[in-house]
């Protein structure tokens, strides 16, 4: 089966054996707003023409390949939904010499009635399953992080956080920005940001003592951006917890340091972390695959 991770900003195609080894990898930035005039076919083909031609005719795809701007919209379905549900669910896509199917999109509404959206994530969480179990909380940091609540093996609900975005905007584009010198992480002032967290007055008033500190002499311009990272990553986990209290450890997989800064951050709020190892979306595209007819 070829299997095919396609977000955004970048494409990874997975020749993945029956057993679920992967046997080659592929990646490059050829996200889907890069697809010029629909042409998905041509570049799964560019990727993958080698495979197809010495057989594979299996192709699984998820992420925002399945959205409205990528090959054909899929289906979301409501939670809770688990990859039976998934595989249930796909899109089939055209594709001469193979069955191509995209997977579908997950939905969910918060508290207070506001809908809740994923597509991609909940391929990696049903990879993720057979660490986390019946029963879980799971966290995917990155620009949009989500945690989801895991309920008799289907993901029972969840919540988006546009953390990373959030941080790369304070960075790139406020006064903040200006203050922030060298790349070295400053646990210190990581530490001081996730405590800060705690504090009334809210993020809006919090996020300015990311300066003030430094014009006071309280923190090193060298701080500020570990500071901001840990007051940001602080209040997600906050609000995420209060949204789903758990007594548990709380599953992390993603991009390797940001998982060790959520599990630090994590500990110092008295939770226990589990980073997750292995890439759980090719876990989630063998998973879902393995439940399909393919013919």
């Amino acid at each position: 089966m070829i299997g095919i991770d396609w977000g955004t900003s970048s494409f990874r195609a997975f020749r993945l054996a029956d057993d679920g080894a992967v046997l080659e990898r592929r990646s490059a930035p050829r996200g889907i707003l890069s697809v010029a005039d629909g042409q998905f076919a041509d570049v799964v083909f560019e990727f993958a023409g080698d495979w197809l031609k010495s057989g594979e005719s299996r192709i699984l795809l998820s992420g925002m390949i399945g959205s409205r701007q990528g090959w054909r919209e899929s289906q979301a379905l409501p939670c809770p939904a688990g990859v039976e549900d998934l595989a249930r669910a796909l899109t089939p896509v055209p594709f001469d010499g193979a069955r191509a199917f995209i997977v579908p999109g997950v939905t969910a509404r918060d508290a207070h009635g506001i809908p809740e959206f994923m597509r991609g994530e909940e391929t990696q969480i049903a990879g993720l399953l057979p660490s986390i179990g019946a029963r879980g909380l799971v966290c995917l940091p990155g620009t949009h992080s989500k945690w989801a609540r895991i309920e008799d093996g289907r993901v029972a609900t969840f919540t988006t956080h546009m953390t990373g975005e959030a941080f790369a905007a304070l960075s790139q584009h406020t006064i903040l920005g200006r203050l922030m010198k060298g790349e070295t992480d400053d646990e210190r002032a990581f530490d001081r940001g996730v405590a800060r967290s705690a504090d009334a007055g809210g993020l809006l008033h919090h996020l300015f003592g990311a300066r003030t500190l430094v014009l006071a002499g309280q923190m090193p311009e060298t701080g500020t951006k570990s500071y901001l990272s840990g007051l940001l990553i602080g209040h997600e986990i906050r609000a995420a917890l209060a949204a789903s209290p758990s007594d548990d450890p709380i599953h992390l997989a993603g991009e390797a340091n940001l998982c060790r800064l959520y599990a630090y951050a994590l500990g110092a709020l008295g939770k226990r972390a589990l980073v997750e190892t292995g890439d759980a979306a090719v876990l989630g595209l063998v998973a879902i695959g393995g439940l399909v007819q393919w013919t």
